[in-house]
């Protein structure tokens, strides 16, 4: 038979409450990165939405952080709100349709960045309604604003 002395027993008590602590705060942590996920995915399905609906300009405004910046073709880089919507206000962009899906989330162990990064299509009408769709990857960083709305700062 083992005896444990006083001590001992509230050693081991000790130990298995703090076990017990780490367990509840990892439980949380883990949904707190699913709830985070969620929201990231209906970010991106409302960014989409918007884009279908009141075009490229509008949504690529609504959904920047004021210091985003864009990569495009060519390497070429787009810095800042105001660049972006005024580079998706080119006629081209009008009519065009993109859809995408992230196939990939992660997120910061703070809760304020995360990434995502998917296959995208872009399709466009020309002026005669011949359409024409590039397909792609994306790759898009988003940072948690103040008030608690995600806003991208690199796409």
């Amino acid at each position: 038979m083992i005896h444990i002395s006083p001590t001992g027993k509230v050693k081991i008590f000790n130990l298995f409450l703090l076990l017990f602590i780490v367990i509840i705060l990892s439980c949380n942590n883990n949904k707190k990165q699913s709830d985070t996920k969620n929201t990231i995915i209906e970010t991106e399905t409302r960014f989409q939405q918007l884009l279908v609906s009141d075009g490229a300009a509008t949504a690529f405004y609504a959904f920047a952080a004021d210091s985003a910046v864009i990569k495009r073709q060519n390497d070429s880089l787009i810095f800042g709100k105001e660049a972006i919507k005024k580079f998706y206000s080119n006629p081209i962009y009008k009519n065009a349709i993109a859809i995408w899906k992230p196939d990939f989330i992660d997120i910061s162990v703070d809760g304020t960045l995360a990434y995502t990064f998917g296959k995208y299509e872009w399709t466009f009408s020309d002026s005669t309604g011949k359409k024409t769709t590039y397909k792609g990857i994306f790759h898009t960083v988003w940072k948690k604003a103040s008030d608690g709305s995600w806003k991208y700062v690199w796409d």
